[in-house]
């Protein structure tokens, strides 16, 4: 994958985003985190009344005009984080909120991270956007990280790959986004069905 295949329409991108493989490195562990992303929504600007980039730029929504692949992280009801890729031509507002994953390595990891009060099952480890932040341990240090950048760091904190070529294909269903209050007739959130099953 490159900056090109978010240089796109942000709803192409979210579609085209089901299925891809987000790997995440930690210094503390030898092994990285893999989940396959299985759902996802579309978030655009001026024309799109629940997007942050509704009303313009501003200091915490820059990122999502770009440039293309680079993170949007923010933080939300005082406990949250959300994580998006930023899509559409540098400059133009538009991003996908990764909404919920399944794990495929890592999967203790992701239990200890997303400990709490209550352990939750396997399919509820990364079913929505705050548990897969919380999940993957993604935070405001991430904001404006580009999947892309030159960099001396290796292993990168985060990476993205396209699906597995052995992954059985998923039907991909389109609905109404969920969580907000405006624009909510907009068809802009993507899910497979069935979800994947944890390897």
């Amino acid at each position: 994958m490159d900056r090109d295949f978010f240089s796109r329409d942000t709803l192409d991108v979210a579609r085209d985003l089901i299925g891809c493989q987000l790997i995440r490195y930690l210094p503390a562990y030898d092994a990285p985190i893999i989940v396959t992303i299985n759902e996802t929504e579309a978030y655009k600007g001026s024309d799109d009344a629940a997007s942050h980039a509704y009303r313009g730029i501003t200091p915490r929504n820059r990122p999502m005009f770009g440039p293309p692949g680079i993170l949007y992280v923010y933080f939300t009801y005082g406990m949250h984080y959300c994580m998006n890729i930023v899509t559409e031509r540098d400059g133009v507002a538009g991003a996908v909120l990764l909404r919920g994953a399944i794990a495929t390595q890592g999967i203790e990891l992701i239990r200890q991270l997303r400990s709490g009060k209550t352990r939750p099952s396997d399919k509820q480890l990364l079913n929505g956007p705050a548990k897969l932040t919380q999940g993957l341990a993604i935070d405001l240090n991430l904001n404006g990280y580009d999947l892309f950048a030159d960099t001396s760091q290796q292993p990168q904190p985060l990476a993205i790959t396209p699906p597995a070529t052995e992954s059985p294909p998923s039907t991909i269903i389109q609905t109404p986004r969920i969580g907000i209050s405006q624009a909510t007739d907009l068809p802009w959130r993507f899910l497979t069905v069935p979800p994947h099953t944890t390897r």
